[in-house]
C-alpha cells in the first residue's frame, strides 16, 4: 500500500466512524473529503470504498449491543423480545431496500455532487433547528420493546430519506422517531439497529456489482478503512447515546447549515 493513500483512508474511516452516527451525513463529508483530497486510485474502487467501510461502523453497533441483538437468551421471554425486535428493524429496512435497489446506480451517479449535498446539508439543517425549537411533540414510546409495526414503519420511510447525500441517515431516522412519539434515546438506538441490514445490504451490493476485481492493496485499503470506523464509532455511538439524553439535535443544525456556506464557496470559487 502507498502510505499517502494509506494515510487518506485512515482519515476516511475516522470521518465515516464519527459522521455515520451523528445527524451530519457521513456520505456527504466523505464525498466532499474525496473532492478536496482525492484517493489516487480507480474511480470504481473509490465508489465502492465509500459505501464497503460503512462494515466498520455497523460492526461496532453488533459489538456494543451483541446481548441485545443475540436472540438466543437464557429464558423464551427474552428470546421473543430480541426476535420481536429484530422484526421492527428489518420491517424498517422496506422502504429503504427497496427504493436503494432500484436507484442505487441514479443515486450513485446523479446525486453524489456538491450541490446536492450543500443542499441537504442545509435544509435539513434548518429542519432540525425548527422541529427542535419550535415543535412540541408528544412522546408515548419510552422503550425498544414499545415500538409497534406502525413505528417502525414511519422511521422507515424517513430512512429512505437519507439516500441523497448529504441527508444523514441517523439524523433523519431519529428525528422521524421523535417527530412519530418516540423518546430521543430509544430513537437513537433503533436508528442504530436499522443501519445493520441497510449498510450491510448497500455493501453487499456493491461489493458484487464490482466482481470483486480488488488488487491486494486495494483489499488492504477496505480493511484499513474499515478497522478505522469500527474503532471510532464505538466511541462515537456511546458519546451520542449520552448527548441525546440531555441535549436535542439544534447545534448540528447550526453545523449542517455552515458546512453547507462552507461548501458552497469553495467549490463555486474553485
Amino acid at each position: 500500500m502507498n502510505a499517502v493513500e494509506a494515510v487518506k483512508v485512515v482519515i476516511l474511516g475516522i470521518i465515516q466512524g464519527i459522521t455515520e452516527w451523528l445527524p451530519v451525513s457521513s456520505t456527504g463529508h466523505m464525498l466532499l473529503f474525496d473532492a478536496l483530497l482525492p484517493l489516487n486510485l480507480s474511480e470504481d474502487f473509490v465508489s465502492v470504498f465509500m459505501v464497503v467501510v460503512q462494515l466498520g461502523s455497523i460492526l461496532a453497533v453488533v459489538v456494543l449491543y451483541f446481548n441485545r441483538l443475540w436472540p438466543l437468551k437464557k429464558s423464551r421471554q427474552e428470546s421473543m423480545r430480541t426476535l420481536r425486535l429484530w422484526g421492527r428493524v428489518l420491517i424498517a429496512t422496506i422502504p429503504a431496500g427497496v427504493v436503494g435497489l432500484l436507484f442505487d446506480d441514479i443515486i450513485d451517479q446523479k446525486l453524489s455532487t456538491w450541490p446536492v449535498i450543500a443542499a441537504a446539508l442545509a435544509i435539513y439543517g434548518v429542519l432540525y433547528i425548527v422541529l427542535e425549537k419550535k415543535v412540541r411533540i408528544r412522546t408515548r414510546v419510552e422503550t425498544l420493546d414499545d415500538i409497534s409495526i406502525r413505528d417502525a414503519l414511519y422511521m422507515g420511510f424517513f430512512q429512505m430519506l437519507a439516500l441523497i447525500p448529504g441527508t444523514s441517515r441517523s439524523g433523519s431516522t431519529i428525528l422521524g422517531g421523535m417527530i412519530g412519539g418516540i423518546s430521543r434515546p430509544v430513537a437513537a438506538e433503533f436508528s442504530f439497529f436499522m443501519a445493520l441490514p441497510v449498510m450491510a445490504g448497500a455493501s453487499l451490493l456493491r461489493l458484487v456489482k464490482s466482481g470483486l476485481a480488488f488488487s491486494g492493496a486495494e483489499w488492504g485499503y477496505l480493511a484499513l478503512g474499515s478497522l478505522v470506523a469500527f474503532l471510532v464509532s464505538l466511541a462515537a455511538i456511546k458519546g451520542l447515546m449520552s448527548y441525546v439524553r440531555s441535549h436535542d439535535f439544534s447545534v448540528f443544525g447550526v453545523y449542517r447549515i455552515v458546512l453547507a456556506v462552507v461548501v458552497t464557496a469553495y467549490f463555486s470559487l474553485s
